[in-house]
């Protein structure tokens, strides 16, 4: 079960692998883009492709799904980014159910633990296997493994890794679960520090507080770059605004005595903004509409001067 590219790198793995999967569970199919056309989720396009029994309920309730979904006589279930669960669809097959997360549980619980990992400059991160219960994300675990993130890498990165040790994760739960050799552990036990969720972004989640420090900022921007991009409000000398999109960066340490957002730019080649302790050097950037670019790209055709300042929402 599930729906994004996250999900379709262990589906893969299953399928050429040689393992029977009996069905693919996916969400239902949505508008998207300007013509609002329907466009398949990944899961579902690689379903399709291989020709595998596909279901996209609109409630997991429902009697009818559920019917269908008892008929597949599955001996295991595996979730990955997908939705929360009943009782009555996790507790069906014989052998239990199962999610892969993209965190090391029990931290960052929740809908978008890459970023938020990223966001607060953790140097470390993993997927983890565990066991389907009432309370999201909380089930026993039954494996983890363990990367790096290094100061350099945005969520994209960190995303790509996390999907390709997740499809050889769930491929190694699958024949533990099979031949009987789990020894789960509640997360209970897991617990060495204070847990950090890890919620749904929105829109005014990505908004670039350029009060916070030097390092806070630019962990923030990675933590939601490529998508869905940090944002910032841009006001010109005539007072109108403009709203920025803000993808890569860098950090220079200096002592100022400048009002954060306060901008310094030569027009042509650099972009740096005022923090405390320092300046964001903005290295990658989108104006509304238009493809992202190099900052020194986009000054050639759109001026700013000094005289531009960023918005400070107040703390």
């Amino acid at each position: 079960m599930g729906t994004p590219d996250f999900a379709v790198e262990p589906l893969r793995c299953l399928v050429e692998g040689g393992y029977n999967v009996v069905g693919v569970i996916t969400m239902p199919d949505k508008p998207a883009g300007r013509g609002h056309k329907i466009q398949y989720s990944p899961v579902k396009q690689y379903a399709l492709e291989h020709n595998l029994p596909l279901l996209q309920p609109e409630k997991l309730k429902d009697e009818a799904f559920l019917e269908a979904l008892r008929a597949w006589n599955a001996d295991l279930q595996i979730v990955v980014a997908f939705r929360m669960l009943p009782e009555v669809v996790w507790a069906m097959p014989p052998l239990g159910t199962f999610n892969l997360h993209a965190s090391l549980l029990p931290q960052y619980r929740g809908a978008a633990p890459i970023n938020w990992a990223v966001i607060n400059g953790d140097t470390e991160t993993g997927i983890t296997t565990f066991f389907l219960k009432h309370e999201i994300d909380t089930g026993e675990v039954i494996q983890q493994v363990r990367i790096p993130i290094a100061d350099t890498d945005d969520v994209g990165i960190v995303h790509d890794k996390l999907m390709h040790l997740g499809g050889k994760l769930v491929v190694e739960t699958v024949d533990a679960i099979l031949a009987g050799t789990v020894h789960s552990i509640p997360q209970e036990t897991l617990i060495t520090e204070e847990l950090r969720p890890a919620p749904k972004i929105f829109k005014d989640t990505c908004r670039i507080r350029w009060y916070l420090p030097l390092k806070r900022v630019y962990d923030f921007v990675r933590g939601l770059s490529p998508y869905p991009a940090a944002w910032a409000e841009l006001r010109k000398p005539d007072g109108s605004v403009e709203t920025l999109k803000i993808f890569q960066t860098a950090k220079i340490e200096q002592t100022h005595q400048l009002s954060p957002g306060t901008i310094r730019t030569d027009g042509k080649t650099y972009l740096h903004v005022a923090v405390p302790e320092g300046f964001i050097s903005v290295l990658s950037l989108q104006l509304p509409g238009k493809k992202r670019l190099p900052v020194a790209e986009l000054l050639r055709g759109y001026h700013i001067t000094d005289e531009y300042q960023f918005i400070i929402e107040t703390p």
